[in-house]
């Protein structure tokens, strides 16, 4: 039985980082929101409060019951859950008069506690709230300061239970890693055996019993997620797994044949559908973002449908759904307007009859490479970049036309052959090129040009939630540069985009 650790949402930005932390200390954990907690908690071996962009003294403050928990499991309170500790249960949580944002030093350490066991008097955390714990709230004891918080870490003592004021998951805690383990597993006695061995055993065992004879349809992309989920349908069941390979007209250059022999290799059943004219006639004169992503959704399902039923007793449909695709859907906001249209996360059309089934669900996506890893994948697909689900679709600004695809395709292959060739691919978390929506003189020769622009990005990321703009050398930007304006008709003029996320997104649409 795998053990298990609670993180009760209550809304902060900081919440899936606690939860990656907690995987890389190999303890499996749960994200659920505040007011949703799981019908048996007894099957926790700790909780954990997440911080929240709310104050605990307003009265549209997340309030959970923890009649259940508090006192009879361990539990620790980050921040906001460290004040709702404070100030629910004899305390005094008042507006902060110093401030209390950024890099602090803890002082005063108790550590004579396990909670603080190796770590140093003098470490630094990261604060970020707007309220203070003014008086601890009753039978607690006071385990840390910093300069301008005295009450930086606290606990009760009849009880295991902890609170800290500072954000323990986030980088600039040079201990928080350390705290967190302290707590897992020093004090809460949490067995770290959340491996990708063990996850590949328990999922293999899971799916075995779940589809028993049943066949499986799943839509391969070609990217990491979906290459992953069907090898391990494909362990679990064998032939009973059906994979359709659809191309969409807007993948990258030769990727539909390269990607169905990579799959072909893997001794994966993959059928590939060439669907290209269908796609491109459906997004003729639109320019819309969102609209784009519409019509590739409702096309995909309906070519997706169209094989499906060629699969004669196929009851289940496979999907690479990931966990920070799981959560945003279940956030504590409701269902988060920011999900992306092509998403599959929350269901199926009514008219196609197929469960789901989605064996990365509880994965974060360095996680889901560790468990491709352990299934003995091929590291180079492994290592592929991230690829959006539209393809070249929203990465063309304004209208699409097969000209300006084939135009971005060869862009595309140049730039990311470029960075393999100069060793810089497995460096970067995801590249690519965008169609620009605006014509600029050029010269070429004698003669005068007026033709189109692209862009090009390359970002360093762990998921995708933020993002840093890649510094690449100036020589390469200048041979790529050039490489792709002698080689690509049409093509002009070149630019670099140095924005990081936030505030720009790493995709353009």
């Amino acid at each position: 039985m795998q053990e298990k650790v609670l993180i009760l949402d209550f809304g902060s930005q900081y919440t899936q980082l606690i939860a990656r932390r907690v995987r890389e200390l190999f303890i499996y954990c749960e994200i659920h929101p505040y007011n949703n907690l799981p019908e048996d908690l007894t099957s926790f071996k700790a909780v954990i409060l997440s911080g929240s962009p709310f104050s605990v003294r307003s009265e549209e403050a997340p309030h959970p019951n923890l009649t259940e928990i508090k006192g009879k499991i361990p539990l620790l309170g980050v921040c906001y859950g460290a004040q709702y500790l404070a100030h629910f249960y004899g305390g005094n949580v008042s507006p902060s008069n110093k401030r209390e944002y950024g890099r602090a030093h803890l002082k005063k350490v108790d550590t004579s506690d396990l909670f603080f066991s190796n770590v140093a008097q003098d470490s630094q955390v990261w604060m970020s709230h707007a309220d203070t714990i003014l008086e601890l709230p009753t039978g607690a004891k006071r385990l840390a300061s910093t300069h301008d918080v005295e009450n930086a870490a606290f606990k009760l003592e009849n009880e295991t239970t902890y609170a800290i004021q500072f954000h323990p998951e986030v980088y600039h805690s040079t201990d928080g890693i350390r705290i967190l383990e302290n707590f897992l597993i020093q004090i809460a006695g949490v067995q770290p055996d959340w491996t990708p061995d063990s996850f590949v055993e328990m999922t293999l065992k899971e799916l075995k019993e779940k589809i028993g004879q049943d066949k499986v349809i799943l839509g391969l992309s070609g990217g990491v997620d979906s290459s992953v989920a069907a090898m391990l349908l494909h362990k679990a069941i064998g032939s009973q797994l059906n994979c359709i390979f659809v191309n969409n007209g807007l993948l990258r250059k030769n990727e539909f044949k390269q990607v169905l022999q990579q799959y072909e290799g893997m001794g994966l059943n993959v059928k590939g559908v060439d669907a290209s004219d269908r796609f491109l006639d459906a997004l003729e004169g639109i320019s819309d973002p969102e609209t784009k992503r519409k019509i590739i959704g409702k096309v995909f399902i309906e070519v997706f449908d169209d094989e499906a039923h060629k699969v004669e007793g196929a009851r289940w449909l496979g999907q690479g759904t990931i966990y920070p695709d799981v959560i945003e859907s279940v956030s504590v906001k409701g269902p988060s307007a920011t999900i992306k249209s092509h998403h599959n996360v929350g269901g199926l059309p009514d008219f196609m009859k197929l469960d789901l089934i989605e064996p990365l669900r509880m994965l974060f996506k360095d996680e889901v490479r560790r468990v491709g890893k352990s299934l003995g994948m091929d590291p180079t697909l492994l290592g592929r970049h991230p690829f959006p689900g539209p393809g070249l679709a929203i990465r063309i600004l304004g209208e699409i036309s097969r000209e300006k695809v084939q135009m971005l395709q060869e862009v595309d292959a140049l730039f990311i052959s470029g960075l393999k060739e100069w060793g810089l691919y497995d460096q970067i978390w995801q590249a690519g090129a965008i169609f620009l929506p605006i014509n600029s003189v050029g010269v070429m020769g004698d003669e005068r040009t007026y033709e189109n622009c692209v862009a090009l990005r390359a970002v360093h990321s762990t998921d995708g939630m933020t993002a840093d703009w890649v510094d690449l050398p100036y020589a390469f930007l200048q041979k790529i540069s050039n490489t792709i304006i002698n080689n690509v008709k049409g093509i002009n003029r070149v630019v670099y985009d140095i924005s990081s996320k936030p505030p720009a997104t790493i995709e353009w649409e």
